[in-house]
């Protein structure tokens, strides 16, 4: 058991991140317990984010300043540096999907369409824009919660994978062979858990900003599986990575605006 989920976790890693680990034998039994191990890639960028956060404000606080631009732009490479990228063409793909306006069958060919459209280059743009802005806001609590909100993206996302019907039936994809070779019971136990045990950290790390980040995430989780199951009969891969970029951005988005808000109340 040990060693299964051993290698579970080098899957996890070796799959959606760019931190060398150990080869692993892919094999139905060691890819069972991936996704529980999926969320700790999180926890690896929070962690990154956080540092380069408290770095700033170590040598502000000393008077050399690199400029905020410089280290929110570190900031916004920091998770796809690290994933390479994997979740963000999820987010392109799915962005061109959706601007197509074709019907299902055809949304799904083009999530499949290795070449990029002009709606997954403007995404791209406004996206990482937006992203910037935020995190050109952050305070000390905002961003101590920004940086646990990479833990929770993953969480939702995983249980995206074990629950929500997959789309293309034929059991072909990514996330399909993730949910076919899953311990779905086990899997959806251990994520529940740490989402449970996220509600009290995110509250306690950041108060009302913390709360605000919960409910982003929860009415993000919500509007994906009803996009899911409505303009593509399912998830995929890349619909789970769309949903992972846009839960992590609408979560930054509302801690920062929570703060703000809330400190200017205080005063």
């Amino acid at each position: 058991m040990t060693g299964r989920l051993w290698n579970s976790f080098k899957i996890a890693f070796t799959m959606y991140s760019r931190i060398p680990v150990p080869e692993a034998e892919w094999t139905e039994e060691n890819i069972s317990y991936a996704m529980c191990f999926f969320p700790f890639i999180g926890a690896v960028i929070g962690a990154v984010t956080w540092v380069i956060f408290l770095l700033k404000e170590y040598l502000s606080g000393r008077g050399l300043a690199f400029g905020n631009l410089f280290f929110t732009v570190l900031m916004v490479l920091v998770p796809v540096i690290i994933t390479g990228g994997i979740h963000l063409d999820g987010f392109l793909d799915t962005q061109d999907a959706l601007g197509s306006w074709q019907p299902k069958e055809r949304r799904l060919e083009i999530l499949k369409d290795p070449h990029a459209g002009s709606f997954a280059i403007l995404s791209c743009g406004v996206y990482l824009l937006a992203y910037t802005g935020v995190y050109s806001a952050l305070s000390a609590d905002s961003a101590r919660v920004t940086a646990i909100s990479f833990f929770l993206s993953r969480t939702l996302s995983g249980l995206s994978v074990l629950c929500f019907p997959q789309a293309r039936q034929e059991g072909k994809g990514i996330a399909a062979s993730f949910s076919a070779h899953a311990a779905k019971k086990a899997g959806r136990a251990v994520l529940g858990g740490y989402l449970v045990l996220l509600c009290f950290v995110l509250i306690a790390a950041g108060g009302y900003a913390g709360a605000s980040c919960l409910l982003a995430a929860g009415l993000m989780y919500g509007y994906y599986y009803r996009m899911c199951m409505k303009k593509f009969g399912g998830m995929t891969g890349d619909l789970a990575g769309y949903f992972l970029q846009m839960c992590e951005l609408f979560m930054a988005a509302a801690a920062v605006v929570t703060d703000v808000l809330v400190k200017g109340f205080v005063k």
